[in-house]
């Protein structure tokens, strides 16, 4: 069996994890005509990227990866709170911890891992509350994938479920979307290195207008999305 395959399928756009029904933000920009096409939303695209999800959950993926490999795994639950304490904005938290819920109980149903039943039990005991990115590098990890990978896969099941709701909400079309896919492998390459080479004292270190757009969201009059 080919394990990066295996664990690929956890980027599948129509992977049950619930990241069509949130934004994180995107649909304050889209509101305020801030994003309105391809070229205002590759932008937005890029700042989340490189400034949000590589110090929050890219670099947790990293160290929850490292914690796995020196069998710390209270490191693990540690970076599980810490990926719900910095995150402000409500919506955001909340949506997070859901689409963490639903990985983890497909992640559990096809690969069947202990670390993921006991990660479970973390959820069950209120000594964790269940995040992708956490579920997302515990199955690269057993899969034997390697670290970069892992990192690099995660980012693109993100960016891919974020493209494909900016395809709905904007709207664009679907070749637009698939060029913006394209356009973005080498950002994906350039991000994965960098975090690579993070030091854990950056984590958390984010955009504050993404962080005020994404709170903004809850009072929004008119949505489609959760976050």
């Amino acid at each position: 069996m080919n394990n990066t395959l295996s664990l690929f399928q956890l980027c599948d756009t129509n992977f049950p994890n619930g990241s069509f029904s949130q934004s994180f933000g995107l649909e304050t920009y889209i509101q305020k005509d801030i994003v309105h096409d391809s070229e205002s939303f590759l932008k937005w695209l890029r700042v989340y990227v490189h400034e949000q999800l590589a110090y929050a959950d890219g670099l947790a993926a990293k160290v929850v990866y490292e914690a796995l490999e020196a069998e710390d795994l209270e490191k693990v639950w540690e970076m599980d709170r810490l990926l719900k304490v910095q995150n402000l904005a409500r919506e955001s938290r909340d949506g997070t911890q859901r689409m963490g819920d639903s990985m983890l109980n497909m992640a559990e149903a096809i690969y069947g891992f202990d670390q993921l039943v006991t990660y479970r039990q973390q959820i069950r005991d209120k000594q964790a509350f269940g995040h992708p990115a956490v579920v997302f590098t515990i199955a690269g990890y057993q899969l034997q994938v390697e670290k970069e990978t892992t990192i690099l896969y995660y980012l693109y099941s993100t960016i891919i479920g974020l493209v494909q709701n900016a395809v709905r909400a904007i709207p664009l079309g679907q070749t637009n979307g698939q060029q913006i896919v394209y356009q973005f492998q080498k950002d994906l390459q350039q991000v994965t290195n960098k975090i690579i080479h993070m030091d854990e004292a950056e984590f958390g270190v984010v955009s504050p207008g993404l962080e005020l757009g994404q709170m903004q969201h809850e009072r929004v009059g008119i949505r489609i999305f959760s976050s």
